[in-house]
């Protein structure tokens, strides 16, 4: 990203929202690019032509997640859901293992080690979670930026207490992948949807994996986890794969079409000039909320604001053109490389009435 200019005139390429669109959170935009991909791939299926360049996708959109996570693509997995990936790591961890977590972390994060029944899930304000890692905890899992309400994890200081201790370490980056810098790398497993941030279709997820794969076994592995797929159609799979592919859930092919230029364009902007961005939007709103008696709950350096007490007026706000969410009678905006001051000042008119 080298200019404001630049930034500017793709925003202005790529996107055509009908209203003030603060919901990120909830699902980012699709970009122009992206339909049209879309729209590419599924006349590949209406028309009968061959689908090998939808499988070359899924390839080219984990290099490319790689390399926005800050590992090698050989530990990235393609699966569908953050759910799905917590599985996984819960379905290895020993009878009795104790998984710390945050308080009011988003459901995909925590319910896979809930529903087991044998492990110790233990959970505390967020603030606290680094302190709060003990010798005997086996796992910290947690979200980058909590849904609820924007707050930024210190991770820097969970990966060293999950060292000084033992523990391993497990990120969603949902809520962050797209605008805040990422480190996959300094944990051992990290989990992202594609449908935020990221701004792709709904209906892909990565997982990355230590390069030992962290004990994991692929409990939900078919053709696409061999180390040759097309080999590995019939009966058990003979080799699986030697990288995170054997992670590999079948992928939802018109997805990766989708958002392998969702993936182009963040890399063609980058993301820190998308962090400047939406971190200084979220600012000037709640800048704004303080003109307006209003105070926020504390999410510093984050692009999603929450607001107490206003969740209610979610409805009303869209009948206004003027997208944003209701979550636990709190009204959460979300901004990304879509918005404007103007969709900022807009929104703080609507509130002021």
């Amino acid at each position: 990203m080298e200019t404001t200019e630049t930034f500017e005139s793709l925003v202005r390429a790529e996107f055509t929202p009908k209203s003030s669109y603060l919901n990120t959170a909830s699902s980012g935009l699709l970009p122009t690019r992206t339909v049209t991909a879309l729209h590419e791939a599924a006349l590949l299926r209406a028309e009968g032509r061959p689908l090998l360049a939808l499988h070359e996708d899924v390839e080219t959109c984990r290099a490319a997640y790689a390399r926005l996570a800050g590992v090698p693509a050989t530990r990235v997995a393609a699966g569908a859901s953050v759910a799905a990936h917590t599985g996984l790591i819960a379905a290895s961890l020993p009878p009795g293992a104790e998984v710390l977590t945050a308080e009011g972390d988003f459901t995909s994060v925590l319910n896979p080690f809930h529903v087991r029944g044998d492990l110790k899930v233990r959970a505390v304000p967020v603030e606290r979670i680094a302190e709060s890692v003990r010798p005997g905890t086996a796992l910290v899992a947690v979200s980058a930026a909590q849904s609820a309400d924007g707050r930024v994890a210190d991770l820097a200081a969970l990966r060293e207490a999950a060292r000084t201790h033992g523990a391993r370490t497990y990120v969603d980056y949902s809520q962050a992948a797209g605008w805040l810098p990422i480190d996959a790398a300094a944990h051992d497993f990290t989990a992202c949807v594609s449908y935020k941030f990221l701004l792709g279709p709904h209906g892909a997820a990565f997982l990355t994996v230590p390069d030992d794969f962290g004990g994991l076994t692929p409990g939900l592995a078919g053709w696409v986890a061999g180390e040759r797929p097309w080999d590995s159609c019939y009966g058990p799979v003979a080799e699986l794969a030697h990288s995170a592919r054997r992670f590999d859930l079948t992928p939802a092919l018109f997805t990766y079409a989708g958002l392998r230029r969702s993936l182009d364009l963040l890399e063609e902007i980058g993301v820190s000039a998308l962090h400047e961005h939406a971190v200084a939007l979220a600012g000037r709103f709640r800048d704004g909320l303080a003109d307006l008696g209003r105070e926020p709950l504390p999410a510093p350096g984050s692009a999603i604001v929450s607001v107490p007490g206003l969740g209610a007026r979610q409805e009303e706000l869209s009948r206004a053109g003027i997208e944003v969410s209701d979550r636990a009678g709190n009204l959460r905006a979300a901004f990304h490389l879509y918005n404007t001051a103007a969709d900022v000042d807009r929104l703080l008119d609507a509130l002021s009435g």
